[in-house]
């Protein structure tokens, strides 16, 4: 696969197949994302591959968590507190077409909740990998687990398998490290989800734009 159509085609695909994904391909992507650039070759990033009864429990706790009512503490802030635009409304329109491919209306706040509980399943991927660093490293780890992650993302496309970087599966840090031996001096930043997409499922056939070049690049000379 060219660079070029793996970065088109790549999308965050949230209905898998049940599929099993074979761990040699697994292996194959981890590989081929560590090669990823970091300051000062640090190499941050750390991963735990979860898959079966464990997933499973994680799952089930974290849906637990959020039907009770209680509000996630992250590791860290993804979103802004404050929102401005164009920022607000990409968000918006980003939504409107997720809910939008499902059929689920704008005010059916059940359905809406629901949807939103899927994230804790990982949409039904078989394998979650969770991305976490140490606490101590400073802002530019952050950088470089970003450059890791896309670079995990394409890796697993040239293998034929879908992904989806979840912020949501990092909600509630403490469930997950507990259940995986990660200890309080690590950040979560995310999960990806990772298996075989569902091409027929209607939630998979959309697409959000990208800003033109104009928005968001200026030229000196």
């Amino acid at each position: 696969m060219k660079l070029a159509d793996a970065l088109r085609s790549r999308h965050s695909c949230r209905a898998f197949l049940a599929r099993e994904v074979e761990s040699d391909k697994i292996e194959r992507i981890l590989r081929l994302a560590a090669q990823a650039p970091s300051g000062g070759n640090l190499q941050p990033w750390q991963v735990t591959v979860v898959s079966g009864r464990t997933k499973q429990a994680i799952a089930e706790a974290l849906e637990a968590r959020f039907r009770a009512g209680i509000r996630g503490e992250p590791d860290y802030r993804y979103y802004p507190e404050y929102w401005t635009e164009p920022y607000t409304s990409r968000r918006l329109a980003c939504g409107m077409q997720l809910y939008s491919a499902l059929g689920i209306e704008r005010e059916d706040k059940d359905r809406r909740r629901e949807q939103w509980i899927e994230n804790y399943c990982s949409f039904g991927a078989p394998i979650v990998l969770y991305l976490h660093m140490e606490s101590h490293l400073a802002t530019g780890a952050y950088v470089d687990l970003g450059i890791f992650l896309q670079s995990l993302m394409l890796a697993a496309l040239e293998e034929g398998l879908a992904t989806c970087p979840q912020q949501a599966l990092a909600e509630y840090p403490q469930i997950v490290k507990r259940r995986l031996g990660i200890g309080d001096d690590c950040i979560l930043l995310c999960g990806i989800a990772l298996g075989y997409e569902d091409t027929s499922a209607p939630i998979n056939q959309y697409r959000t734009p990208r800003a033109e070049l104009a928005e968001f690049v200026r030229y000196f000379s």
